[in-house]
């Protein structure tokens, strides 16, 4: 679907307003964000995010917002999995609380354009070869069933990433209040805090590898894909603080994210799938399960598919949160020492 020149103005319109009146003005001086702050500024970016979720059903309709609001929810609770490796970053580099926010600031600035580059390139490989769509399906299935074990912990001391960023710029070793850069013995360099940037966004586009591929799976609408991205990623910033003491505590929702990824690759490969087992039967429509097979493949339950998809999501979620509600993580004994004293 093409949409107006006017709609996307509104967008980039919305998000910069909101993001100058969130850094221009509110946090115009860096500082450590209280509870109750972050608490606020997540209702805001939820209710904003809602509110173009209704503007996009008063303009395009019930199954466009159902999309956006798919997308939003899957990207957000891709972001909360994601927190655990924010949290390491900044805690291995030691960056002061009250810069973590300009960080995280200019970490989503430039996704804005990473990831308008990544969706666009994804779906214009989508719109040449179909097949690729079966591709993002299988991948999303090898991750869903890898986040089902251990899966992988992120190593900053030994992150390529750091390695490869120290040996090009030159980055002195200490934090300069907010600054990027600083003059040391007559020449630029960067500040930790630069390295932490580069780190962050690099981070953000290895996560966007998981998630766009997965809201591929629900639609290769370019613009529901990346105005529901992006407003995941603006409440990122401020669900980091508000989350940042409780993530340890929702330990059941990446048994949702394994759950929903694998879920969303398999029905990108349930055509490939009807198709082959129709070639496989000699059927010519008469059964009713070929019938069924034709049918799908031809989208005919797309509107049953968005809802199912939707519901899978939703339940997904809130059912992992309950579990982690009442069946809470058991502590070591030295964290429940160090709690006592």
């Amino acid at each position: 679907m093409e949409y107006p020149l006017w709609v996307w103005v509104f967008f980039f319109a919305v998000v910069l307003t909101a993001l100058f009146v969130d850094v221009g003005i509110v946090n115009r001086r860096s500082h450590a964000p209280t509870r109750s702050e972050t608490f606020r500024w997540s209702i805001v970016w939820v209710s904003l995010a809602l509110a173009f979720c209704g503007f996009v059903y008063w303009q395009f309709g019930l199954d466009h917002a159902k999309l956006f609001l798919t997308g939003y929810l899957i990207e957000m609770s891709l972001s909360v999995d994601n927190l655990f490796v924010f949290l390491l970053i900044f805690s291995y580099f030691k960056v002061p609380k009250k810069y973590q926010h300009r960080v995280l600031f200019w970490g989503i600035f430039m996704a804005l354009v990473l990831r308008l580059i990544m969706i666009f390139a994804g779906a214009e490989l989508v719109e040449k070869f179909s097949w690729i769509l079966y591709v993002f399906g299988a991948f999303l299935i090898y991750t869903g069933l890898k986040m089902f074990g251990d899966g992988d912990s992120f190593e900053p001391e030994e992150s390529a990433i750091v390695r490869m960023s120290t040996r090009f710029i030159r980055i002195s070793k200490h934090y300069d209040g907010e600054k990027f850069f600083v003059n040391v013995d007559g020449k630029r360099a960067g500040t930790l805090l630069l390295l932490v940037l580069i780190v962050i966004n690099i981070a953000d586009i290895v996560f966007a590898v998981d998630s766009i591929p997965a809201i591929f799976g629900i639609t290769t609408d370019r613009f529901i894909v990346y105005t529901s991205n992006i407003f995941a990623i603006l409440g990122l910033r401020t669900f980091f603080f508000l989350l940042a003491d409780l993530a340890d505590r929702f330990h059941y929702l990446k048994f949702a994210l394994a759950f929903i990824l694998t879920f969303i690759g398999v029905k990108m490969l349930l055509p490939l799938l009807a198709e082959g087992l129709l070639k496989l039967s000699g059927a010519d429509g008469g059964s009713a399960f070929a019938l069924f097979l034709e049918r799908y493949n031809h989208h005919e339950y797309e509107q049953i598919a968005i809802n199912i998809s939707l519901g899978v999501v939703v339940a997904s979620i809130a059912l992992a949160v309950m579990a982690s509600i009442l069946f809470p993580a058991k502590r070591n004994e030295q964290e429940a020492e160090a709690e006592q004293e």
